[in-house]
């Protein structure tokens, strides 16, 4: 079993940053790529950013220039660095692993339960 617990949402004002955090844990063999999904009131789920296990990165254009994603694979933890957030990056965020576990050596994606990000003054 695998589980993905995302952390550091909250109330930000406009201009703000807040620094997202996703540890995967379970019987992992191997992460290959992680990324981070939001959905706000009313929307669909969409894709923000993405990081593979060689550290390749890339971002929503919605995003671009504003948020990091990084990865810990010591920790297998991917971050958000989320800057200059705006009221409409306020959205209920995702974490997303594609991942193998030791007992199914093939890709399979992970989603953690989610964290509240909301921007407003």
């Amino acid at each position: 079993q695998v589980q993905l617990v995302e952390s550091g949402g909250g109330l930000v004002q406009p201009g703000g940053s807040l620094r997202l955090s996703c540890a995967a844990s379970g019987s992992i063999f191997s992460i290959n790529a992680m990324g981070w999904y939001r959905q706000a009131p009313g929307s669909q789920r969409e894709w923000v950013a993405a990081i593979t296990s060689g550290g390749s990165t890339n971002y929503a254009d919605s995003v671009k220039g504003r948020f990091t994603i990084s990865r810990d694979n010591a920790k297998n933890t991917v971050y958000l660095q989320m800057n200059s957030l705006k009221p409409e990056d306020t959205a209920v965020y995702y974490c997303n692993a594609n991942l193998q576990t030791t007992g199914w050596l093939h890709g399979m994606d992970y989603w953690g339960k989610g964290t509240l990000v909301t921007v407003s003054s």
